[in-house]
């Protein structure tokens, strides 16, 4: 039995300590959930009325089913997502959606039904999906209506600032994007550069080999989790930028000896299933077939590494395709590419790395937005801090 006083303010309930103004209600007491409705695509006539499924927003029509402001989420296929619309909708019935606020404010609900982990409660009806009376049944801390606003506006300020910098963050990335194609085509030069460019095959600008795999590969002699010799997946590389400074494994001595050593500071790039994605390595690792490292590199390093990103979408025109698409290192050694002088090399890489860092600081800013956020609801939506 807890014996703990009750702070002022505070009463304790089902749900634990909530402020005294605040109630302990069932979900359903504050809202009501309803199933949303079939329409088929043969049904659907041009318009400008969001269909909403359990994704989000897929189509429009020319009629609503359910007046706005909305919240929705799953109920079947895609489960935990919720979603506010404004102004009236559709939704499928793939959704549940809140037909009664009941008095309450729906941007609050909105920001609390975002809390719920569904999925603890898909098929616990014995029936596929998220069943409304499941919901309707969970306990929750409810505060009264001008609290309630004083949150939801909280919140949506931090959500109007992480919409901003996704904003900025697409408008830098075009911006490279363009500047990619300007700079690495010779289109645009920069200031003091005329030198002449010239056109060669990779086999040209470096010794280009294919990595090699311990077999069978998931054999456990081949790693050893405090080696210092980091073994590339392709997993390492796609959650990664520009530089590789980590493998979730690592190879054993053993393992080092049956795959093709990296060392660190070289440039490589996978070649099966996403093929083409460059990175360059900033520790000692080890490729398997799925990757090649350009050894004897002659050309400035992130030059090259900006120019195999700039032809990256081209790769999947020309691999091989068979249960998952691949390069052949033929094919690699014989595409060609432009390449200046080397201190315009530099130069270009030089203004793309600070692209790029700048992009990576947004990025990280909007992580920590998006963290606060979190941590602001979990104050917020418990009573734990108070902005009334």
């Amino acid at each position: 039995m807890n014996n703990k006083p009750v702070p002022e303010g505070s009463k304790q309930t089902e749900v634990g300590l909530i402020p005294e103004n605040w109630a302990d209600l069932l979900l359903g007491e504050v809202i009501t959930l309803q199933r949303g409705f079939d329409l088929p695509n043969r049904s659907r006539r041009k318009g400008d009325i969001p269909i909403i499924s359990s994704s989000g927003v897929t189509d429009t029509h020319n009629s609503a089913s359910a007046l706005g402001p909305g919240v929705i989420t799953g109920r079947y296929g895609t489960i935990g997502e919720v979603f506010f619309v404004e102004g009236d909708y559709w939704p499928l019935n793939t959704t549940l959606f809140v037909s009664n606020f009941k008095g309450n404010d729906p941007l609050f609900i909105y920001f609390f039904l975002k809390t719920i982990d569904y999925k603890t409660y898909s098929g616990k009806s014995g029936v596929p999906g998220v069943n409304r009376n499941d919901l309707h049944e969970i306990r929750i801390k409810c505060p009264p209506l001008p609290e309630q606003r004083s949150i939801a506006q909280a919140l949506s300020d931090v959500d109007a600032l992480i919409a901003a910098l996704d904003k900025t963050i697409a408008k830098k990335r075009a911006i490279k994007t363009a500047t990619m194609q300007q700079l690495l085509t010779g289109k645009k030069r920069l200031p003091g550069f005329n030198g002449v460019w010239e056109v060669k095959q990779l086999r040209e600008l470096a010794h280009i080999q294919r990595g090699a795999s311990p077999r069978p590969i998931d054999n456990p002699i081949w790693f050893n989790n405090n080696s210092s010799v980091g073994w590339v997946r392709i997993s390492d590389v796609t959650r990664s930028g520009m530089y590789l400074s980590e493998t979730e494994q690592k190879l054993s001595p053993l393992g080092v000896q049956h795959s093709r050593p990296v060392d660190k500071n070289s440039l490589i790039m996978s070649i099966c299933a996403t093929v083409g994605r460059p990175i360059i390595t900033e520790i000692d690792v080890c490729i398997h077939d799925g990757f090649v490292v350009f050894d004897s590199l002659q050309a400035e390093q992130r030059f090259m590494y900006y120019v195999l990103k700039w032809i990256e979408p081209d790769w999947s025109k020309h691999g091989q395709t068979g249960s998952q698409m691949n390069l052949n290192t033929e094919l690699i050694n014989s595409t060609t590419v432009r390449v200046p002088p080397p201190p315009e090399q530099t130069a270009i890489a030089t203004v793309l790395s600070d692209m790029d860092a700048e992009i990576a600081a947004l990025e990280a800013r909007r992580v920590k937005t998006q963290a606060i956020k979190q941590g602001m609801m979990q104050e917020l939506l418990t009573g734990r801090t108070r902005l009334v």
